[in-house]
């Protein structure tokens, strides 16, 4: 079933439908989606909050899909704010849902093909590696032994860190010195993925502090960015790190734009680094990136900007979108 209370509350009454019609989905009645159903009411938009789990197959209907809240239709459009929890089974159905969605022509943002690239870090290093996009090296193994031993290897330039194949948010980053600091490879759900680690202090205000840039691009241009900038060297405003607002130069916005590009999504947030050689690397591309940080140093509404870029990218609406300088 969609989302009850609030969240249909939110939605907009059929008798102001300009026509288009919105499959949004979502694990919880969170804040973006908050956001994002304000902003497409904005634009008169009928909008259905709803979790994957909640869509089925059944080839007895025409199109083979059920969708509550759209009764024997398919939405115009879908938005993909999570996926959700489950085991390896039920993301696969999920997935294969949004990918069916693309075969019967509903446009989805982002698409099934960019999330699963993105969700699998190595994926997302492959492709950016391939295309040249600098990275810091990555490695994806599943042998505990041939681990350890490119730890004993690779810890001689200094450390990697180790993160979840699978994860976002800064949860469950290790820094990896020695082969001792390796946990057991079940913890890591059978995959260590490791990345060489760039991080280092700057001098900021007097204080000596850890910092990387997060960049949100939607329909091929910059919306807005920011500074993350922590004591840690895990740089999540979640886990902490402050925001700030930051002037983006012509090799941040080339990075950006490229390593969306890279992994075919619609919108995305990238994370970029810089390393203490000067270099700037992407360190990550996250195709349903959160935005509640850099909302707080932006003074637009960046939900206004993706719902009209989604729209007009598909003919519903012109895009009023604001580009940050």
């Amino acid at each position: 079933m969609p989302l009850s209370g609030e969240a249909q509350l939110a939605c907009v009454p059929k008798s102001t439908v300009s026509g288009v019609q919105i499959a949004l989905f979502i694990d919880r009645f969170e804040w973006h989606a908050r956001e994002m159903l304000r902003a497409f009411q904005k634009l008169a938009a009928r909008v259905v909050p709803m979790r994957l789990s909640a869509c089925s197959f059944d080839t007895r209907r025409p199109s083979g899909l059920v969708i509550p809240g759209f009764g024997p239709r398919l939405p115009d459009l879908a938005l993909v704010r999570a996926i959700g929890l489950g085991s390896f089974e039920v993301i696969t159905l999920r997935l294969g849902f949004l990918h069916a969605l693309i075969e019967l022509g509903i446009p989805v943002t982002n698409s099934a093909r960019s999330i699963e690239r993105c969700v699998d870090k190595a994926a997302t290093s492959f492709l950016l590696h391939k295309l040249g996009i600098p990275t810091p090296p990555p490695f994806a193994l599943q042998s505990p032994r041939a681990t350890r031993a490119l730890v004993r290897r690779e810890c001689l330039n200094g450390p990697l860190v180790l993160k979840p194949l699978f994860g976002a948010q800064g949860r469950g980053l290790k820094l990896i010195r020695h082969e001792s600091d390796l946990p057991e490879i079940d913890s890591m759900a059978g995959v260590y993925y490791l990345q060489r680690f760039v991080g280092h202090k700057q001098n900021c205000d007097e204080q000596d502090s850890y910092s990387d840039v997060r960049v949100l691009v939607s329909q091929g241009r910059i919306v807005a960015a920011m500074t993350r900038r922590s004591e840690h060297w895990i740089t999540n405003i979640k886990l902490g790190a402050k925001p700030e607002p930051v002037v983006l130069d012509a090799e941040m916005t080339d990075l950006a734009l490229r390593a969306t590009a890279a992994v075919g999504a619609d919108f995305a947030g990238v994370d970029l680094l810089r390393a203490a050689d000067g270099g700037l690397l992407v360190i990550e591309v996250n195709s349903m990136p959160g935005w509640q940080g850099l909302q707080s140093v932006t003074d637009f509404s960046i939900a206004e900007i993706l719902a009209g870029d989604l729209l007009a990218r598909h003919g519903f609406a012109a895009s009023t979108a604001k580009m940050a300088s």
